[in-house]
């Protein structure tokens, strides 16, 4: 199984950026697909995009599409979500997630989750 370490996260005025970072251990980080959710308070955990093990393929959903970039660093064998333009319906839990495969398929197939970090986006 992997371990996963998100950080990063913190306290944003609307307009905003802030980069979070997720830290895997375990499993070769290169074999895997990587992912990115939230959850606000009071809501479903939801899926903000996913990205190939070797980067060259992104995936996200319509509420982050040109504000939000996910990159990743096998050689650090970390993920990053890049998040711009931050509205305060951005505020949530930020959960990164390995895939049990090593392109994006669907949610279906996950393997593990970190333990999440707070971003609170202030209007």
């Amino acid at each position: 199984q992997v371990q996963l370490v998100e950080s990063g996260g913190g306290l944003v005025q609307a307009g905003g950026s802030l980069r979070l970072s997720c830290a895997a251990s375990g499993r070769t980080f290169s074999s895997y697909a990587m992912g990115w959710f939230r959850q606000a308070p009071g809501k479903e955990r939801e899926f903000v995009g996913a990205i190939n093990i070797s980067g060259g393929r992104t995936y996200y959903a319509d509420s982050v599409k040109g504000r939000f970039t996910i990159s990743r660093d096998n050689a650090k064998n970390t993920v990053y979500l890049q998040m711009n333009s931050l509205k305060p319906e951005d505020t949530a839990v930020y959960y990164c997630a390995a895939y049990q495969t090593p392109h994006y398929i669907s949610n279906d197939f996950i393997d593990s989750w970190g333990q999440g970090t707070q971003v609170t986006v202030s209007s």
